[in-house]
């Protein structure tokens, strides 16, 4: 494997690990499809607590997955996956690249 792709999945690690839990999935994906939510909206529309939402958003928005606007006296969450997004399109056409010029379709 190229050192370009081992250096690029490294990288991922992070977001790897933050997109493990189905909880910040399902979160993200909520996100995505309303654009703006409070933190009293997604808890309303998952099975967890408010404090266990906020602490899945703190870790969300710590990676840099998701952002927060002060509105008022709200907190506005949405989505912000353009970095992880072009991050995640780097390693899979690194890959790509690899199974292209691999011994075995050289043939």
């Amino acid at each position: 494997m190229c050192s370009k792709s081992l250096e690029t999945f490294q990288k991922c690690i992070p977001v790897f690990e933050i997109l493990k839990d189905p909880h910040r999935q399902k979160m993200i994906v909520k996100l995505c499809e309303q654009g703006e939510m409070t933190v009293n909206e997604i808890a309303e529309q998952s099975s967890l607590s408010r404090p266990a939402v906020s602490h899945h958003l703190k870790l969300l928005r710590l990676q840099g997955l998701i952002q927060v606007q002060q509105k008022g006296t709200q907190r506005f969450y949405s989505p912000s996956l353009q970095d992880a997004i072009h991050l995640l399109k780097e390693l899979t056409n690194h890959l790509e690249e690899e199974v292209v010029n691999s011994p075995s379709n050289m043939k």
